[in-house]
């Protein structure tokens, strides 16, 4: 069903956790995977055609990628996924926190967007950009910094679907509950029970799949959603649809 027929798609953070899942999936699907993350992280996958090390947090990298990318053709589908948070509280949030975590998860996205939009717009069979968001932009569950990020990035995903679709860009946002990455470890390695614990929270019992949330993207990213544009699909495993640790109170 979902066929990229050799096109190209970039990926950022492409050597984490969600990252791996989605050059694997969309290298299954066809598409030529070019992926990025920082300097030092291993991007040796099976899948990967191109790999570039930068920090997005760097505009003139940023800037440079797009420019070296562009030089060699025009992706089908740009996915951010890149995405940092370690201040959980607003007490943790100090300047610097705030600056780090709004940068990464928000401002490098809007920026790559904007390095790319140019150059995919008008092309025979479209283009798409993916954005990989959280729950945490639609209710507050901790990392404030983070989640102010996120409802950014669905506002800026929203600005590209409304102003870009009449040339041939669509734009999405997956827009996953808890996933079971290495950025849960540091929890872990404090507290052991958390994982059972916050699985409680879900209807499904469980959190979500690397896997999961990759197919997701690909599905938006791919012309097998030519017709969604603005959507933010939930990869939740059942968080937002309703209180389960309310209604088994009061049950």
């Amino acid at each position: 069903m979902i066929d990229f027929g050799g096109q190209s798609v970039i990926v950022t953070g492409a050597g984490g956790g969600v990252g791996s899942a989605l050059v694997k999936v969309l290298a299954d699907c066809g598409a030529r995977v070019v992926a990025c993350d920082r300097k030092g992280v291993d991007l040796s996958a099976d899948g990967i055609a191109e790999a570039s090390h930068f920090d997005l947090l760097e505009d003139a990298a940023v800037a440079d990628f797009a420019a070296r990318t562009l030089s060699a053709g025009v992706p089908a589908a740009v996915i951010s996924n890149a995405g940092w948070t370690r201040a959980e509280t607003l007490a943790a949030v100090t300047p610097e926190a705030l600056d780090r975590e709004v940068d990464l998860n928000f401002r490098s996205a809007a920026l790559l967007s904007q390095a790319f939009l140019p150059a995919m717009r008008n092309q025979p069979s479209g283009a798409a950009f993916v954005f990989v968001t959280s729950v945490n932009a639609m209710f507050h569950c901790g990392n404030p910094a983070y989640s102010a990020a996120k409802a950014a990035l669905t506002a800026w995903m929203r600005a590209i679907a409304t102003e870009e679709g009449r040339n041939g860009i669509r734009a999405n946002a997956v827009v996953p509950g808890s996933i079971r990455t290495g950025a849960w470890d540091h929890r872990i390695a404090q507290k052991p029970e958390i994982l059972g614990a916050v699985s409680g929270l879900y209807p499904l019992g469980r959190l979500v799949e690397p896997a999961e949330v990759a197919r997701a993207a690909a599905f938006l990213a791919s012309p097998a959603a030519s017709g969604i544009t603005g959507a933010a699909l939930t990869v939740d495993a059942g968080l937002t649809a309703g209180n389960l640790p309310f209604l088994e109170q009061i049950s």
